[in-house]
């Protein structure tokens, strides 16, 4: 067994004394796990960093087996990351949340394609936090938990929505809000994509979005705890605001 493909690299982790395991993601082969033997050396370590876009071949004796990669470098994203605190914080968060969420081995070629335009953003301040914002969207549509913010979920209204059923995922006008109010989460002009998408509201929105992430997808992939680096992105991004 075989194939080719072109992916960034999600995680490494050192197997015996000289390979490691890492898990990479391509628009064909999903997330891709598979052994580089000789991956600790001096050559190759520096290229197995997180982030990295990578050009590889898998090869196994049959399809089940975890296989071997070979691996040649495209572009590494270390450099522009560890320079800037929220850049490290955010390609830390996209990877793991990669690693996290998506089925092994399973195609999700619009999702790659919005990975790989945002984390060539790295290190562009003034935009990165409302395209990873974007890009944490489309990753809840992606994995099945898609937000509908085109009306109200109460009355049926397209204006006035200001909240999010933490339910639902549906906009929520103040209107049919009601009493529940407090209880509902806040839809920020960002989160519709208008405005001027202030850091303000982008913090609010993560809130909204972190919601669904823990709450709705993590739940469902075995309640297990979403990544750390996650709220270590958030918080890196609150304590720049």
């Amino acid at each position: 067994m075989e194939w080719r493909g072109q992916g960034i690299l999600l995680s490494s982790r050192k197997h015996g004394e000289t390979s490691v395991i890492i898990e990479v993601f391509t628009p064909e082969q999903g997330r891709h796990a598979g052994v580089v033997r000789g991956g600790t050396s001096r050559k190759t370590a520096p290229i197995l960093q997180p982030g990295a876009q990578l050009d590889v071949v898998w090869r196994a004796r049959l399809e089940d087996h975890i296989g071997a990669f070979t691996v040649e470098p495209v572009r590494s994203r270390a450099a522009t990351a560890m320079g800037d605190r929220l850049a490290l914080a955010g390609l830390n968060a996209v990877t793991a949340l990669l690693s996290f969420c998506l089925p092994e081995r399973e195609a999700h070629p619009q999702l790659y394609a919005r990975s790989e335009a945002l984390l060539d953003l790295l290190g562009q301040g003034d935009i990165w936090p409302l395209a990873y914002l974007q890009w944490e969207v489309a990753l809840l549509e992606e994995m099945g938990y898609a937000l509908d913010l085109s009306c109200c979920a109460v009355t049926g209204a397209r204006d006035g929505l200001i909240y999010v059923s933490p339910r639902s995922g549906r906009a929520v006008s103040a209107q049919g809000a009601g009493d529940w109010a407090d209880r509902l989460l806040p839809l920020p002009p960002v989160l519709k994509g208008e405005g001027e998408a202030p850091d303000a509201e982008i913090a609010q929105a993560l809130i909204t979005t972190g919601h669904f992430l823990t709450q709705h997808l993590a739940r469902n992939l075995g309640d297990r705890p979403l990544p750390e680096a996650r709220a270590r992105f958030v918080d890196a991004f609150s304590r720049l605001r």
